[in-house]
């Protein structure tokens, strides 16, 4: 028989999250919450809003329930951070494939010459964390939308291309709960 323990705000005690909610905040639907247990953190959404049948370009964050699959964070810059999640340096040549023709569409890859993609390494910091949710990723359908994660937020907090973004601080308390089987409901 396993037991589990949760602490008195409702989370896994010393152990990952077993939910966070996103919500949009009333009266501006590119505006949102992060709910954990008690806390609740602003983030920035898609400048769609929250759509449940996301599609490609169209600026949306799904709504659903996901799962963070890994933790991509750049070492370069920061050390590593606490998280259950599984975690990868990002390096120069790492990047997400956005383009729904091609055969790893909304997946990992390594820029060449030949390839294109939506480049990991940014200067302006967003991508420092990210946490790649499933997405569209089992099985993948083009044109559904890719990469749809959560990373960092800008200053004045203005709308993703479709992902949840938040300050380094909250991710970082984030990532310290945040594993494989936490869910991720968008509503």
């Amino acid at each position: 028989m396993v037991s589990v323990i949760f602490s008195s705000d409702g989370l896994l005690a010393d152990g990952p999250l077993a939910a966070i909610r996103v919500s949009a905040a009333a009266g501006n639907p590119q505006r949102g919450w992060l709910t954990i247990g008690p806390k609740t953190v602003p983030v920035a959404l898609g400048r769609g809003g929250i759509k449940a049948n996301k599609r490609e370009g169209d600026g949306a964050t799904p709504r659903g329930v996901f799962r963070p699959r890994r933790l991509w964070w750049r070492a370069d810059r920061y050390p590593r951070p606490r998280t259950f999640l599984p975690i990868r340096a990002i390096r120069p040549e790492d990047a997400w494939c956005e383009d729904p023709l091609s055969r790893h569409y909304n997946q990992p890859l390594r820029l060449d010459r030949d390839c294109g993609g939506d480049r990991l390494t940014r200067e302006d910091h967003l991508y420092d964390f990210i946490v790649e949710i499933d997405h569209n990723s089992s099985p993948r359908i083009a044109g559904r939308g890719s990469a749809v994660f959560l990373h960092l937020a800008r200053r004045d907090f203005s709308p993703t291309a479709g992902c949840v973004s938040m300050t380094r601080q909250a991710m970082l308390r984030l990532l310290e709960r945040l594993g494989p089987q936490t869910r991720i409901v968008i509503a």
